[in-house]
């Protein structure tokens, strides 16, 4: 298959830990044609939607996956000039963006959308990636959820802060833990941080009641083609902290899925694959759904490095089964 990987800029990829370069890996390893293109790549032009893209080689890629000692900055070959070609005419074109999920992210997907209009066959859904807020996405699974509430009034988060005692508040948009407070009614600096967030009541936030479960992860749970992956990441918060995020400095432990985990898991999976999303990550802490992740979910590599389970190989399954279909 010729495949296209619509990525932030090579050089930011940490080799040793991103799933993109897994699935890169593990395509290539099956002898499938790998490109690249940036977001900024994407484009309407006479008629179609085109991208500029290249050709990517990877170097050593099998010896880069779990290894930090190699340099990251070499882990590539594009071929050059780049060229224009209709996303219809790839296999599959996976859009592995990350966030934040800004108006360049919109106009991203409604440019997927149309390529899809036109035949290309994109993953996950761009129109599904659009409908579902990773944050918001919860209101279609209230079963599943802690007390929560989404305002930008600040009365409201207050009263939120009195009713529960000890919560979380996070912008809606953001990624890996960024401005995620835990907030107790008595904290001197609760004004300042509602203020802060809602921008003054110009912006829409989450308030979700704290869940004491975090102190033993957050955990990720992969979907893949409306199937759980059989292990999770617990992302365990360090010392004196009460994000598990990866990149806050949580430390990811893989484990089997609990019964709980399997329960949800089951309840969102054919939703979510009836809706184009081939990959989700869900985040649960404790009994609780906490996010419904559809842009880029990660943690591939942690959880194949500690339980052995080819998640990439599993993943690649699914596309060439959905590509072919």
């Amino acid at each position: 298959m010729k495949l296209l990987f619509v990525l932030d800029p090579l050089a930011s990829i940490k080799t040793y830990k991103d799933t993109s370069f897994a699935m890169m890996v593990e395509a290539a390893g099956r002898g499938h044609e790998i490109h690249f293109a940036p977001q900024e790549g994407l484009m309407w032009k006479d008629g179609r939607v085109l991208a500029e893209h290249a050709r990517l080689h990877l170097v050593d890629g099998e010896k880069r996956l779990g290894n930090p000692s190699f340099h990251d900055a070499h882990w590539y070959r594009l071929e050059v000039p780049p060229r224009e070609t209709p996303l219809a005419g790839f296999d599959a074109v996976l859009m592995r963006k990350d966030p934040p999920f800004d108006m360049e992210y919109v106009t991203s997907t409604w440019l997927l959308e149309a390529a899809a209009g036109d035949g290309a066959r994109v993953f996950n859904d761009p129109r599904s990636i659009r409908d579902f807020s990773e944050k918001l996405a919860l209101a279609k699974f209230p079963q599943f959820t802690a007390p929560t509430l989404v305002t930008r009034l600040m009365p409201q988060v207050q009263a939120f802060i009195d009713a529960h005692g000890d919560v979380v508040l996070k912008p809606l948009a953001g990624m890996g833990g960024e401005s995620v407070f835990r907030v107790g009614d008595r904290d001197p600096n609760r004004n300042v941080i509602v203020e802060t967030l809602t921008a003054h009541g110009h912006r829409t936030i989450m308030a979700q009641r704290y869940i004491p479960e975090i102190r033993d992860g957050d955990k990720r749970i992969l979907l893949i083609g409306g199937e759980p992956v059989p292990y999770c990441l617990a992302r365990i918060p360090k010392s004196g902290e009460s994000r598990g995020n990866l990149a806050a400095g949580g430390t990811g432990v893989a484990q089997p899925l609990s019964p709980r985990d399997r329960e949800i898991a089951a309840a969102l999976a054919p939703e979510l694959w009836r809706r184009g999303l081939l990959l989700v990550g869900l985040d649960v802490i404790g009994e609780f759904l906490t996010e419904v992740n559809v842009t880029s979910p990660t943690c591939f590599q942690e959880i194949t490095q500690q339980t052995g389970f080819n998640v990439a190989g599993l993943f690649v399954d699914a596309l060439e089964r959905a590509a072919g279909a």
